[in-house]
Formats: C-alpha cells, structure tokens, sequence
C-alpha cells in the first residue's frame, strides 16, 4: 500500500506535466501543421487559460499553500481543458471569452468602417472579417458596398 498510497497522494506531480505541459505541447504542434482552424482556437485558448491560472497560481502561492487539494483541482480543471472528450478551452472560448473579443472588435479594429459595414463584421466570424476587412483594405470601401448590395439583390430574388 505504500507505494500506491505514495502515488496517489503525488499524482498531481506524476501525471501534471503529461496532462499540463507534453499532450498540449504535441497537440498544438499538430495544430499549426493542420489546416483547419477549429484545433487552432483550442489549443490557443488552452495555453491562455493554462497562462492565467500559472500568474494566479505565482500570485497566490502563499494562500494556496494552505488548500492541500487545490493541485487536485487545477489537475481536474487542466485535464478538462485538455482532453478532445471535453474541449473545455474551446467550450471557455465559445461561451465566455468570444463575446469580449467581439466586443472589444467593434470598438478598437473596425473603427475606420461606416456604420452599415460595422455591423456586417460584428455578425461575422473572426476568420471571415478578417477576410472582408482584407477585401476592405484592398479594394476600398465601395468595392464592398458592391458586393452588398449585390448579395442583397441576389438574395431577394429567392
């Protein structure tokens, strides 16, 4: 029982850096190389969120020092964060941190836009306003009025 006991009081320090530090290492490199941007947008939100919890794990050592189960705990929450079953850092990203970066979007990047075209970029994805804002700074603005209008058009005759 001694050595299982041993094991199990340090399986934070055991599995930790495979689960926290090695798997997301690999799967993020396996992510640069893929062409879809969906494992892009997990594995960046989970080292993120990984980065967050070490700055409040520095911050506050010394309260946490008196939580024995709290490496349990960022054990459970990294390992849910990591693993492809449960995808928590794109569930993170979908649900919470998505609505702030839209946000912030319509404030800061779009701010050279009319507001008919700020409002066409809000409702789209991020990869797709990037695309549009790159149309944008190409062809200038009424080039994309163009296109709207003639999506509109199009759009009304079905």
């Amino acid at each position: 029982m001694g050595i299982l006991g041993t094991m199990a009081r340090n399986l934070d320090t055991i599995v930790g850096p495979g689960v926290l530090l090695l798997y997301p290492l690999y799967a993020s490199m396996r992510a640069i190389e893929s062409p879809s941007t969906l494992d892009d947008q997990q594995w960046l939100t989970y080292w993120v969120l990984y980065s967050f919890t070490a700055l409040f794990e520095l911050s506050c050592y010394k309260i946490l020092a008196w939580f024995p189960i709290w490496p349990y705990m960022k054990l459970v929450f990294c390992l849910w964060l990591v693993l492809p079953m449960f995808n928590g850092a794109a569930y993170i990203y979908e649900n919470y941190v998505r609505q702030y970066v839209k946000h912030i979007g319509s404030y800061y990047g779009n701010s050279k836009y009319p507001e008919v075209q700020k409002k066409v970029l809000q409702m789209m994805s991020l990869d797709a306003r990037k695309a549009v804002e790159r149309y944008i700074d190409t062809y200038g603005s009424d080039a994309f009025e163009r296109v709207v209008k003639a999506a509109d058009r199009e759009a009304s005759r079905h």
